[in-house]
């Protein structure tokens, strides 16, 4: 049985949802599943926009094989190679022998490395930017957009109807529950987190390859996106736009502190908690704690391109920072995080030596100073050590109230 939706009176949505998958490319976790969209325009010629994931195969074909309503397919692009859009590639053209695959150089090889398909030359229309493809009444144009998030990714902007597809850009965490539009649901107050993940944690390494993407969607009149996951955007675009405005430069979007910690007996994470009722008791109400050992790193890291201020706090374990912690650093610098004030606690029995090297791993980061004092524990907070935590609080005020 099909389920589809109608985007516009000529573009249906095919997607699905899995509501199983535990992990995103078996990294993040999907308390809420995911959506893999795919749209199917019917015009002079049919077009499909992707296809999805194999664990959706299913609902896609039979969603398919219903909207064309024993129509041919005449060409299916390709925006993006990971397996999540394109894992039915190759079934697709089982069903569909005559269909053209219209993708750019990379995505050609790239299907080649994924599939061993042995296609001749005329089965691939081959297009770079700023390329057109007239399907009858619409015309494609095609952008390219390079590391958002893999090297060959494009988008297609359809002149006649004002729609950008595009790809993994504007996603979203989380499946689709008969809503498929942006406007239908409470968005900021229940997706908004899980867009913001989503982007930070998949396309946050690559703000400057998003920052020239976006100059190119604000030249063209968009009325609609349609991205790879998550909900289509038919209203407000500004709001979803300037959001990704703010991610792509490392820009904080609230006066918030983030108090991250790890804690092996508690006494760090009392420390950590000592802090933010001394902050709490400024009249700082954004404050968010989390246990790097319970809360997986992906959330922390959203959180972190949303606040102004973040606080980590860490014992030393063998000789080095608390792996949790360790592990979390490590991944804020690899998704390029910029622009924020660092505050600093650490730990040891005998040797507190995580407060020398978490320092050590965010003089890596752009732009992120780190502030004075910082207090070093041993074995447990001392009362004379109370007058360091309120100039470190002092200091985060400061900050966050700039």
């Amino acid at each position: 049985m099909h389920n589809t939706r109608k985007v516009t009176e000529d573009l249906i949505w095919l997607g699905a949802s899995d509501r199983r998958l535990a992990l995103f490319e078996n990294v993040y976790p999907l308390p809420n599943g995911i959506s893999y969209n795919s749209y199917l325009l019917l015009d002079d010629k049919t077009i499909l926009f992707d296809t999805v994931d194999s664990a959706v195969r299913h609902q896609f074909f039979e969603n398919l094989q219903y909207a064309l309503h024993g129509r041919t397919l005449d060409y299916v692009v390709i925006h993006h190679m990971e397996p999540d859009h394109c894992a039915e590639l190759a079934s697709l053209l089982q069903l569909y022998p005559d269909i053209t695959i219209v993708c750019n150089v990379q995505i050609k090889k790239m299907i080649e490395q994924f599939f061993e398909l042995n296609l001749p030359s005329e089965k691939y229309l081959l297009i770079k930017e700023g390329d057109t493809l007239n399907s009858g009444k619409h015309t494609l144009q095609f952008v390219a957009a390079p590391m958002v998030h893999w090297p060959e990714v494009m988008m297609t902007y359809d002149a006649t109807d004002k729609i950008l597809f595009s790809a993994d850009a504007f996603g979203t965490f989380g499946a689709l529950n008969g809503n498929i539009f942006a406007d239908e649901v409470p968005f900021e107050r229940e997706y908004l987190y899980e867009a913001r993940r989503y982007y930070t944690n998949i396309v946050g390494k690559y703000g400057p390859q998003v920052q020239n993407v976006l100059k190119k969607a604000c030249a063209l009149d968009i009325a609609m996106i349609c991205p790879l996951h998550g909900f289509v955007w038919r209203q407000n675009l500004d709001y979803i736009i300037g959001k990704y405005t703010h991610w792509a430069a490392y820009e904080s979007e609230d006066k918030e502190i983030v108090i991250a910690y790890g804690s092996i007996y508690g006494n760090t994470a009392n420390a950590a908690e000592i802090l933010a009722t001394k902050l709490a008791e400024k009249g700082i109400k954004n404050i968010r704690i989390y246990d790097v050992s319970v809360t997986h790193p992906s959330y922390i890291i959203s959180e972190a391109f949303r606040a102004t201020a973040l606080v980590f706090a860490a014992p030393t374990y063998n000789a080095g920072i608390f792996v949790n912690m360790d592990n979390l650093l490590r991944e804020l610098t690899a998704h390029n995080l910029q622009n924020r004030t660092i505050a600093l606690i650490d730990n040891g029995t005998w040797a507190p030596l995580a407060g020398k090297q978490m320092a050590e791993e965010i003089t890596k980061w752009k732009n992120c100073p780190i502030l004075e004092p910082k207090l070093s524990l041993k074995s447990s907070l001392k009362p004379e050590q109370e007058a360091i935590l309120d100039e470190l609080a002092t200091a985060l005020f400061h900050t966050v109230s700039a």
